[in-house]
Protein backbone atom coordinates (compact mmCIF):
# COMPACT_ATOMS: atom_id res chain seq x y z
CA UNK A 1 0.00 0.00 0.00
CA UNK A 2 2.11 3.00 -1.30
CA UNK A 3 1.61 6.19 0.10
CA UNK A 4 2.13 9.93 -1.71
CA UNK A 5 2.05 13.18 0.43
CA UNK A 6 0.19 15.39 -1.56
CA UNK A 7 0.36 19.45 -0.68
CA UNK A 8 -2.98 20.21 -2.60
CA UNK A 9 -0.85 24.22 -2.73
CA UNK A 10 1.69 23.14 -4.85
CA UNK A 11 2.50 20.97 -8.33
CA UNK A 12 1.31 17.53 -7.40
CA UNK A 13 2.18 16.31 -11.37
CA UNK A 14 4.11 12.95 -10.08
CA UNK A 15 1.45 11.89 -8.16
CA UNK A 16 -1.53 12.22 -10.64
CA UNK A 17 0.99 10.48 -12.73
CA UNK A 18 1.56 7.69 -10.72
CA UNK A 19 -1.98 8.12 -9.47
CA UNK A 20 -3.13 7.06 -13.36
CA UNK A 21 -0.51 4.17 -13.79
CA UNK A 22 -1.92 2.58 -10.46
CA UNK A 23 -5.19 3.02 -12.07
CA UNK A 24 -4.52 1.47 -15.94
CA UNK A 25 -3.09 -1.39 -14.30
CA UNK A 26 -6.88 -1.70 -12.99
CA UNK A 27 -5.49 -0.90 -9.52
CA UNK A 28 -7.44 1.41 -6.65
CA UNK A 29 -6.51 4.81 -5.67
CA UNK A 30 -7.78 6.61 -2.20
CA UNK A 31 -7.80 9.95 -3.18
CA UNK A 32 -8.98 13.53 -1.81
CA UNK A 33 -11.98 14.91 -2.89
CA UNK A 34 -14.50 17.93 -2.06
CA UNK A 35 -16.51 16.24 0.52
CA UNK A 36 -14.71 13.18 2.19
CA UNK A 37 -11.68 10.51 0.31
CA UNK A 38 -12.51 7.75 -2.41
CA UNK A 39 -11.76 5.13 -3.20
CA UNK A 40 -10.98 4.79 -6.81
CA UNK A 41 -11.23 2.12 -9.75
CA UNK A 42 -11.81 2.57 -13.42
CA UNK A 43 -15.93 2.56 -13.38
CA UNK A 44 -15.34 1.26 -17.31
CA UNK A 45 -13.34 -2.50 -16.09
CA UNK A 46 -15.10 -5.03 -13.84
CA UNK A 47 -11.60 -6.92 -12.25
CA UNK A 48 -10.62 -3.00 -10.97
CA UNK A 49 -14.09 -2.49 -9.54
CA UNK A 50 -14.25 -5.70 -8.07
CA UNK A 51 -11.28 -5.22 -5.73
CA UNK A 52 -13.30 -1.57 -4.54
CA UNK A 53 -16.41 -4.09 -3.47
CA UNK A 54 -13.46 -6.56 -1.52
CA UNK A 55 -11.71 -3.73 -0.24
CA UNK A 56 -14.96 -1.99 1.35
CA UNK A 57 -16.38 -5.45 2.43
CA UNK A 58 -19.09 -4.19 0.30
CA UNK A 59 -22.38 -6.31 -0.61
CA UNK A 60 -22.48 -7.06 -4.55
CA UNK A 61 -26.08 -5.35 -4.57
CA UNK A 62 -24.97 -2.15 -3.52
CA UNK A 63 -24.44 0.24 -6.13
CA UNK A 64 -21.47 2.31 -6.39
CA UNK A 65 -21.62 6.13 -7.18
CA UNK A 66 -19.03 7.49 -10.10
CA UNK A 67 -17.44 11.28 -10.57
CA UNK A 68 -17.15 12.41 -14.19
CA UNK A 69 -14.52 15.26 -15.29
CA UNK A 70 -17.56 17.21 -17.52
CA UNK A 71 -21.04 17.03 -18.92
CA UNK A 72 -19.70 15.64 -21.48
CA UNK A 73 -18.39 12.49 -20.03
CA UNK A 74 -21.40 12.54 -18.04
CA UNK A 75 -23.70 12.19 -21.29
CA UNK A 76 -21.82 8.99 -22.66
CA UNK A 77 -22.55 7.23 -19.42
CA UNK A 78 -26.25 7.74 -18.74
CA UNK A 79 -29.11 9.31 -20.64
CA UNK A 80 -29.94 12.80 -19.83
CA UNK A 81 -32.87 14.41 -21.71
CA UNK A 82 -33.75 18.53 -21.81
CA UNK A 83 -35.49 18.16 -18.78
CA UNK A 84 -32.56 16.71 -16.71
CA UNK A 85 -29.91 18.53 -18.20
CA UNK A 86 -31.50 21.52 -17.24
CA UNK A 87 -31.05 20.43 -13.09
CA UNK A 88 -27.55 18.61 -13.64
CA UNK A 89 -26.37 21.94 -15.47
CA UNK A 90 -27.63 24.04 -11.86
CA UNK A 91 -25.75 21.16 -9.34
CA UNK A 92 -22.43 21.09 -10.67
CA UNK A 93 -19.88 20.53 -10.28
CA UNK A 94 -20.40 20.15 -6.82
CA UNK A 95 -21.31 17.84 -4.17
CA UNK A 96 -24.65 16.73 -5.67
CA UNK A 97 -25.03 12.70 -7.08
CA UNK A 98 -27.82 13.00 -9.68
CA UNK A 99 -29.34 8.98 -10.35
CA UNK A 100 -29.64 9.00 -13.87
CA UNK A 101 -30.13 5.75 -16.45
CA UNK A 102 -26.97 4.19 -17.40
CA UNK A 103 -25.84 3.46 -20.90
CA UNK A 104 -23.40 0.62 -21.54
CA UNK A 105 -20.14 1.81 -20.77
CA UNK A 106 -19.49 1.43 -17.05
CA UNK A 107 -18.94 -2.26 -15.52
CA UNK A 108 -21.87 -3.79 -14.81
CA UNK A 109 -20.68 -4.88 -11.16
CA UNK A 110 -20.85 -0.45 -10.37
CA UNK A 111 -24.40 -0.71 -11.04
CA UNK A 112 -25.12 -3.66 -9.13
CA UNK A 113 -26.24 -5.20 -12.48
CA UNK A 114 -29.22 -2.20 -12.20
CA UNK A 115 -30.19 0.48 -14.70
CA UNK A 116 -29.20 3.38 -13.33
CA UNK A 117 -25.96 5.11 -11.75
CA UNK A 118 -25.50 7.41 -9.53
CA UNK A 119 -22.71 9.83 -11.07
CA UNK A 120 -21.32 13.86 -10.00
CA UNK A 121 -18.91 16.00 -11.02
CA UNK A 122 -16.78 16.69 -8.05
CA UNK A 123 -15.63 20.41 -7.56
CA UNK A 124 -11.81 19.42 -6.82
CA UNK A 125 -8.66 20.54 -8.57
CA UNK A 126 -7.02 17.37 -8.14
CA UNK A 127 -10.18 15.41 -9.14
CA UNK A 128 -10.27 17.12 -12.24
CA UNK A 129 -6.58 16.73 -12.99
CA UNK A 130 -6.84 12.89 -12.09
CA UNK A 131 -9.82 12.39 -14.58
CA UNK A 132 -8.23 14.34 -17.64
CA UNK A 133 -5.21 12.56 -17.25
CA UNK A 134 -6.36 8.86 -16.75
CA UNK A 135 -9.35 9.16 -19.38
CA UNK A 136 -12.15 7.33 -17.76
CA UNK A 137 -14.68 7.88 -15.22
CA UNK A 138 -13.94 6.40 -11.60
CA UNK A 139 -15.86 5.30 -8.90
CA UNK A 140 -16.72 7.35 -5.81
CA UNK A 141 -17.31 5.49 -2.83
CA UNK A 142 -16.39 6.72 0.11
CA UNK A 143 -12.60 5.18 1.24
CA UNK A 144 -13.98 3.14 4.61
CA UNK A 145 -14.96 -0.25 5.44
CA UNK A 146 -19.06 -0.87 4.71
CA UNK A 147 -21.05 -0.14 7.51
CA UNK A 148 -18.52 2.33 9.37
CA UNK A 149 -18.55 5.70 9.49
CA UNK A 150 -16.67 7.97 6.40
CA UNK A 151 -13.75 10.37 7.42
CA UNK A 152 -11.52 12.79 6.11
CA UNK A 153 -8.49 12.29 8.66
CA UNK A 154 -5.94 10.18 5.70
CA UNK A 155 -4.63 8.70 8.81
CA UNK A 156 -7.74 6.69 10.08
CA UNK A 157 -7.90 5.87 6.76
CA UNK A 158 -4.70 4.17 6.45
CA UNK A 159 -4.72 3.25 9.75
CA UNK A 160 -8.41 1.15 8.63
CA UNK A 161 -6.35 -0.83 5.51
CA UNK A 162 -3.38 -1.55 7.10
CA UNK A 163 -3.12 -5.64 7.70
CA UNK A 164 -6.40 -6.31 5.47
CA UNK A 165 -6.45 -9.14 3.11
CA UNK A 166 -7.31 -6.60 0.56
CA UNK A 167 -5.78 -3.07 0.44
CA UNK A 168 -5.70 0.19 -1.56
CA UNK A 169 -2.59 -0.16 -4.42
CA UNK A 170 -2.34 3.91 -3.79
CA UNK A 171 -3.01 6.56 -1.33
CA UNK A 172 -3.13 9.72 -2.18
CA UNK A 173 -2.56 11.65 1.11
CA UNK A 174 -3.48 15.79 0.93
CA UNK A 175 -3.97 15.38 4.85
CA UNK A 176 -6.89 16.52 6.95
CA UNK A 177 -9.77 17.52 4.47
CA UNK A 178 -11.84 20.26 5.31
CA UNK A 179 -15.00 19.08 7.16
CA UNK A 180 -17.96 18.92 4.71
CA UNK A 181 -21.31 18.79 4.97
CA UNK A 182 -23.10 15.54 3.43
CA UNK A 183 -23.92 15.68 0.22
CA UNK A 184 -27.65 15.88 -2.09
CA UNK A 185 -28.72 12.49 -3.55
CA UNK A 186 -31.29 13.48 -6.58
CA UNK A 187 -33.13 10.54 -8.39
CA UNK A 188 -33.89 11.91 -12.16
CA UNK A 189 -34.90 8.30 -13.84
CA UNK A 190 -38.68 8.80 -13.03
CA UNK A 191 -41.09 11.43 -14.31
CA UNK A 192 -41.13 13.29 -11.51
CA UNK A 193 -37.20 13.97 -9.73
CA UNK A 194 -36.73 13.31 -6.04
CA UNK A 195 -34.90 14.62 -3.15
CA UNK A 196 -33.27 10.74 -1.73
CA UNK A 197 -30.92 13.13 0.30
CA UNK A 198 -30.68 16.52 0.82
CA UNK A 199 -27.17 18.37 2.19
CA UNK A 200 -27.31 21.43 4.65
CA UNK A 201 -25.81 23.51 2.19
CA UNK A 202 -27.87 24.70 -0.75
CA UNK A 203 -31.66 22.86 0.00
CA UNK A 204 -33.79 25.70 -0.64
CA UNK A 205 -31.87 26.32 -3.99
CA UNK A 206 -31.90 22.93 -5.15
CA UNK A 207 -35.73 22.61 -4.17
CA UNK A 208 -36.25 26.09 -6.03
CA UNK A 209 -34.96 24.51 -9.21
CA UNK A 210 -36.56 21.34 -9.21
CA UNK A 211 -40.18 23.18 -8.48
CA UNK A 212 -40.31 19.86 -6.01
CA UNK A 213 -40.51 18.42 -2.56
CA UNK A 214 -38.17 16.52 -0.57
CA UNK A 215 -38.97 13.17 -0.44
CA UNK A 216 -40.47 12.01 3.16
Amino acid sequence: MKIIKVDLNKNYDEAIAEACRVLHLGGVVVYPTDTVYGLGANACDNLAVDQVFKIKKRSYTKPLPVVARNLDWVKELVYIDSRNRRVVESIWPGAVTAILPKRDYLSSLVTAKGLSVGVRIPDFHLVDRLLGKFGYPLTATSANISGEESTNDIDKIVARFEGQRYRPNLILDAGILPKSQPFTVLDLTADQPRILRVGPSRPEQLLKILGISKKE
